[in-house]
């Protein structure tokens, strides 16, 4: 409920002022700080009472600028979630990485076994040659 009355303009004035329809018995300091997250030029300017459209405004104003925190934090939420998966795409990542890495590491391996057994297999073979050729030796001797 707003009530109004005359001052003489030499006297101090208190405001209050609820956004609710609520009777008179809102804090006088709703004014100064009302949105104290908000920079000093996004503030609410106290409205005029003799006026119902500075009334309107001043509530549309509050509106938008409980809006504008609602905002703000969602955003800061979304900031915060965008770090997480940055975080966690970059693990990922990581661990691909260090998945091909390991799977070239085995296709390199598994070329060297293969190449180390090719070669054990002609050592084998000319041992065996060897071995032929020395008992052919000892046997026409």
């Amino acid at each position: 409920m707003i009530t109004t009355a005359r001052v003489p303009a030499d006297k101090p004035v208190r405001i209050a002022f609820s956004l609710n329809d609520s009777p008179d018995d809102a804090s006088s300091e709703n004014f100064p700080l009302a949105f104290p997250e908000l920079d000093q030029q996004l503030q609410p300017l106290p409205p005029c009472h003799d006026s119902k459209e500075s009334m309107q405004v001043y509530k549309q104003h509050c509106k938008i600028a409980e809006e504008y925190h609602e905002v703000k934090k969602e955003i800061a939420l979304l900031e915060e979630r965008k770090k997480e998966l940055i975080a966690r795409l970059e693990q990922v990542e990581k661990e691909s990485m260090d998945a091909a890495q390991l799977a070239k590491e085995y296709a390199e391996l598994t070329e060297e076994n293969r190449t180390l057994k090719l070669a054990q297999t002609q050592c084998v073979e000319q041992l065996e040659k060897l071995r032929i050729q020395y008992q052919k030796r000892q046997g026409s001797s």
